[in-house]
């Protein structure tokens, strides 16, 4: 019998013919097995006067225990999100027919009232909203004074700079808010309606709110 003088033959032989689109589609523990195969194979065909290096099956060995350990890591981890996203579902149900402040620039004026809110980021020393009809005219403002940092709910009557009622519907807003005449970027606008569903999808949970849209869960900044 001739001996084999170079340990990667066998190796090379036997992973030539493997399937490579199999190869490609192997679950940990498959590879795990082809791995020990071509080991005991080494180790059969070994040429006795130059053995398979101990350092080097260390090295493959824990190679490949490092490998498996990382495949049982993703399906652990894969586990605990899908246990995780039930359990945000679960909450998130608990929401509807409650009533939010997200994101958005809408009002919806309804038996004279609007909900709305103005969140500040930081601190501002004058905050002023402007109301606007669906022609983009502005029909009434409020000046809030100062605000510290925070969500801050409104609620707007319908009255108009002039002093008549805007009638029910639809109405935007913008805020603006400044610091000793200076203008600074600190109030965002934020929409009023209640949750009417939940969504979930590739982006994560959403909650469906009337008049206000598709809104994130991550994005809801009060709940009443």
């Amino acid at each position: 019998m001739t001996a084999i003088s170079n340990n990667n033959t066998v190796s090379n032989a036997l992973l030539a013919t493997m399937n490579p689109a199999a190869t490609a589609t192997s679950t940990a523990q498959a590879a795990q097995d082809r791995f020990m195969t071509l080991l005991v194979t080494q180790m059969k065909n070994q040429d006795p006067l130059n053995p398979m290096d101990n350092s080097q099956m260390t090295s493959q060995l824990a190679q490949l225990s490092t490998v498996s350990g990382i495949d049982t890591l993703n399906t652990t981890l894969q586990s605990l999100m899908g246990s995780y996203q039930s359990s945000q579902t679960l909450q998130a149900t608990s929401m509807i027919g409650h009533n939010v402040l997200a994101p958005g620039n809408g009002i919806t004026l309804s038996k004279g009232t609007g909900a709305f809110g103005v969140n500040m980021s930081t601190a501002a020393g004058d905050v002023k909203v402007s109301i606007q009809n669906v022609q983009g005219q502005t029909i009434a403002t409020m000046d809030l004074g100062a605000q510290s940092a925070g969500a801050v709910p409104l609620a707007w009557d319908g009255t108009t700079s002039s002093g008549a009622k805007a009638p029910d519907g639809q109405y935007t807003f913008t805020v603006t808010s400044t610091n000793n005449g200076q203008s600074v970027d600190s109030a965002a606008a934020l929409s009023y309606g209640q949750v009417s569903s939940v969504s979930t999808n590739a982006n994560g949970i959403s909650l469906n709110v009337a008049n206000v849209g598709t809104v994130k869960l991550s994005d809801v900044v009060q709940i009443f």
